[in-house]
């Protein structure tokens, strides 16, 4: 069992560091190599449990997803996300499972809902992972992230209706709106609860090693006790991520977020590649067990399903983000945008998890209607989604307008960032020079490195195409105002004079034993620099939460402040 584990991490490794040289996306790669795997002899026999994937890795890797995305983009687009992760999962559930039964002969209705459950919902670990490697619009991906974060609620309740659906044989529509909408503001209300417990336990938490053990046990501290209640246990993981991900600036340490930084990129980066890995791992004794029935009726059954699910998608993007929004007289995505949210609805690991939890059996003792045949499917719709649409949605995206002009803007609106931190830090310095004079020779030190970071961000802001006089530009997170979003008119300037550069300027106060005149330069250069950081930090955060900076590039640049505060504290 250890040696077969270990073999799943060395082979996960090496595969993700080959695919990254050749620029083929991780998650096609890991699959691949899987399929190919599953086909040696005497190789070990790795089942997917799906209790395994439901209850321990994809909490962890939902909690690290959101922990790292936008919230800021998520209130905004808080509509249209709302119609694929509920409205899309559920169109497509029923959809694909009416198509599956009039197709395959004693399947039925329920257990063909059961099959439309199960590949409906766009992975969050797949969509994640390609999206990371390749530039897609703004909109585009924070539509994707939100979908796949809140989708699982709506296609696992489809699911377990479907599921007593077929024991009972009846199929209670109003039943399962009434569950769903039981399961998911349970989940909400769970995970609002434990977010404000946690968050309130970091803010008070130290030591850096301290933080990383809490922030391994949170997924699961949100997880169980919804899973316990019946509510929706992934919904209260997400909550609880996008909450702490959002308010991690003010309430961890800079030591803090730079050791659990590493430490969540390094438990997603395992536990992604070893899901697409284990996925592929299951070919072999997936083909075995649909020998009993037609060709004709395997391909017909997969073809249908596959081909539902893509026009259905294609379908209701098309509704909701252009007729509709003409309808309602309001701004609509840009076609490219809609194709490119189309195209990105990769399957991955939990459908593949949540078909394997269908019963053998019914407790009458009769077997589920046509089991081997729903897994394989499923395992079709993963292995097409991820290789077909996985491998194109690069060239898709180069190849369609939209994305290659935000590159550029992007570029910009980092480098205003950043030159806006470093006026903070010089205001702040004023501020320090005024308040405690006669340290002159630290704060020139202090004002040469605030003035070349400058210096690099104007000349950044220059090469992306813009001016130094430039003000934060609108728009950073995209069609915000499509969606609801507020005033874009804000400068950086305007911003940071709202943060209030000299309220979050108090460098700490000198020992009592060692007098502020009397004090080494050393010691003073650490205090000063601690509150020019601290300003800059304020000053990002404004940026951040006003729409002005994404959160990726925030992300970036306050990794680069905590670094620089962790020297200071070392000196």
């Amino acid at each position: 069992m250890v040696a077969a584990v270990v073999g799943l991490v060395v082979v996960t490794a090496a595969v993700r560091a080959g695919a990254r040289k050749t620029g083929v996306p991780d998650p096609v790669a890991l699959l691949v190599v899987g399929i190919g795997a599953s086909w040696i002899p005497g190789l070990p026999d790795y089942r997917i449990d799906p209790e395994l994937v439901l209850v321990v890795m994809l909490p962890v890797l939902l909690y690290c997803a959101a922990f790292a995305a936008s919230l800021p983009a998520f209130r905004i687009h808080l509509r249209p996300i709302l119609l694929l992760s509920v409205g899309l999962t559920i169109v497509s559930a029923l959809a694909a499972g009416a198509i599956a039964a009039a197709v395959v002969p004693g399947l039925g209705l329920a257990a063909g809902v059961a099959l439309g459950a199960v590949v409906a919902p766009p992975d969050a670990v797949a969509a994640t992972a390609i999206a990371r490697n390749i530039r897609l619009p703004r909109r585009v991906v924070a539509l994707l992230e939100g979908e796949s974060l809140f989708n699982d609620a709506a296609a696992l309740t489809v699911l377990s209706v479907a599921v007593i659906a077929v024991d009972t044989g009846t199929l209670s529509f109003p039943a399962a709106a009434g569950r769903f909408l039981l399961v998911s503001l349970g989940g909400l209300a769970i995970g609002a609860v434990v977010a404000l417990a946690v968050g309130w336990v970091r803010a008070r938490v130290l030591h850096p090693y301290t933080d990383v053990v809490v922030f391994l046990v949170t997924p699961f501290l949100a997880y169980l006790p919804a899973d316990a209640v019946g509510a929706s246990g992934l919904v209260a993981v997400v909550v609880t991520g996008l909450y702490l991900g959002h308010r991690s600036t003010t309430i961890m340490e800079p030591a803090a977020r730079v050791v659990t930084g590493s430490v969540r990129t390094a438990v997603s980066y395992l536990l992604e590649g070893m899901v697409f890995l284990l996925v592929g791992l299951q070919l072999r004794e997936v083909l075995t067990g649909i020998g009993a029935n037609p060709p004709g009726v395997v391909i017909g059954a997969t073809a249908a399903v596959v081909g539902t699910l893509l026009v259905v998608r294609f379908a209701w993007v098309a509704l909701t983000e252009q007729a509709f929004a003409t309808l309602l007289r309001r701004r609509h995505a840009s076609w490219s945008e809609s194709t490119l949210t189309a195209w990105a609805g990769m399957r991955g690991a939990v459908s593949l998890a949540a078909v394997l939890t269908l019963p053998l059996a019914l407790p009458d003792g009769r077997a589920f209607p046509q089991r081997d045949l729903i897994v394989f499917v499923t395992f079709v719709v993963i292995l097409v989604t991820l290789l077909g649409q996985g491998l194109s949605l690069p060239t898709l995206a180069r190849h369609l307008p939209g994305a290659i002009g935000e590159q550029e803007q992007d570029a910009r609106q980092e480098a205003r960032a950043r030159r806006a931190a470093a006026d903070a830090a010089l205001e702040c310095l004023e501020h320090i020079d005024h308040d405690e004079p006669g340290r002159h020779e630290v704060v020139d030190q202090l004002r040469r490195r605030a003035h070349n970071r400058r210096l690099a961000a104007d000349e950044a802001l220059r090469a992306a195409g813009g001016t130094a006089q430039d003000p934060v530009s609108p728009g950073i997170l995209g069609a915000a105002e499509s969606d609801g979003g507020g005033s874009d008119d804000a400068s950086a300037d305007g911003v940071g004079a709202r943060s209030g550069a000299g309220a979050h300027c108090e460098p700490p106060r000198p020992d009592v034993a060692n007098a502020a005149a009397d004090e080494p330069a050393r010691e003073t250069y650490r205090r000063y620099g601690q509150a020019m950081l601290v300003a800059e930090r304020s000053r990002l955060l404004a940026l951040r939460d006003a729409g002005k900076l994404s959160e990726d590039a925030f992300g970036r640049i306050q990794r680069e402040l905590d670094l620089e505060q962790a020297a200071l504290t070392v000196r």
